[in-house]
């Protein structure tokens, strides 16, 4: 069994840990809420656009689409991928999870940019080739994101890469963070596509431009429909990588005040175990000490 003062020593040193863990678990849980309420209240307006440019898209017709950021390209064949991880860790298998997806869909032609130092380290030291890094702090604002959207579409413009795509932790709840694959570039790869198949199988009934039987109408666009995506689609990029930067964040501090809650709780469970070995050694060591004093008074009394 061991000694008594190491016992006592470790319950020490536990509580100290869990001392250390709850005021952790105290910070988190304040950049948790404030974190939560930016990414939530940021969604109703990304969803507001999501629709817009879809519509938009739709309903200016395929003959009319020549932005770059609509367009399927293959020049080199490479495709950048934005990884947004944590700056700190402790945040439990957070970072682990959203790398693991990343690396199973490595095949060789991909680059990376990387937003937060665990992404940046775990890709050096795998030797990826990381085509540029940026950290932002826990409450990044719209203008600092920019800086990685308007580095990231001034690339593509370049045609350093093909295509670009994004993962990041989606956040459902304070309890669930879901690793997420997002394709940036081209826009109309995803939900826009579908978009605009029925846009065009809407135009072909009603070529009049008259409004549907939902109220529904076509429209004339003031500018010129090239004019308005070029003002309007590098925005809704900006807006994109905003929406799933505070999303990040928000699952980070989420993350975080659930591992340092747990480890707060599994140190108050050590202690009361720590706690009843000392007992027990304790009793064990005076119930010698009694033994020992009974049988030197009986040796005596003989």
């Amino acid at each position: 069994m061991a000694n008594l003062r190491d016992i006592r020593r470790r319950i020490k040193s536990v509580k100290n840990t869990s001392q250390i863990t709850k005021a952790m678990q105290m910070v988190a849980s304040t950049k948790m809420r404030r974190a939560q309420q930016a990414a939530l209240a940021l969604r109703p307006y990304a969803s507001r656009l999501d629709d817009l440019t879809a519509h938009l898209y739709a309903n200016i017709g395929s003959a009319e689409i020549s932005h770059p950021l609509l367009v399927p390209r293959k020049t080199n064949g490479k495709t950048a991928v934005i990884v947004l991880t944590s700056e700190k860790g402790l945040c439990g298998p957070l970072n682990t999870n959203l790398l693991r997806d990343v690396m199973k869909a490595d095949d060789g032609s991909k680059v990376y940019i990387t937003v937060g130092r665990k992404g940046r380290a775990f890709l050096a030291r795998l030797k990826k080739n990381i085509l540029a890094d940026f950290e932002l702090k826990d409450s990044p604002t719209f203008s600092e994101s920019k800086v990685i959207s308007r580095f990231v579409l001034q690339k593509f413009e370049e045609k350093a890469f093909d295509s670009v795509e994004l993962y990041y932790n989606r956040f459902v709840n304070t309890l669930s963070q879901v690793p997420t694959r997002y394709p940036v570039v081209p826009i109309g790869a995803g939900v826009l596509d579908v978009a605009k198949a029925l846009g065009e199988a809407e135009r072909s009934e009603h070529a009049e431009q008259k409004p549907d039987a939902r109220g529904r109408a076509f429209y004339n666009f003031e500018p010129e429909a090239d004019a308005l995506l070029g003002k309007l689609l590098p925005y809704y990029i900006h807006l994109e990588l905003y929406e799933k930067i505070l999303e990040a964040r928000a699952s980070e501090h989420s993350a975080r005040m659930v591992a340092m809650k747990s480890a707060t709780d599994n140190a108050k469970q050590l202690v009361k175990d720590l706690t009843l070995e000392y007992n027990k050694a304790r009793q064990a060591a005076i119930t010698n000490e009694i033994l020992e004093i009974s049988s030197a008074a009986a040796m005596m009394a003989q």
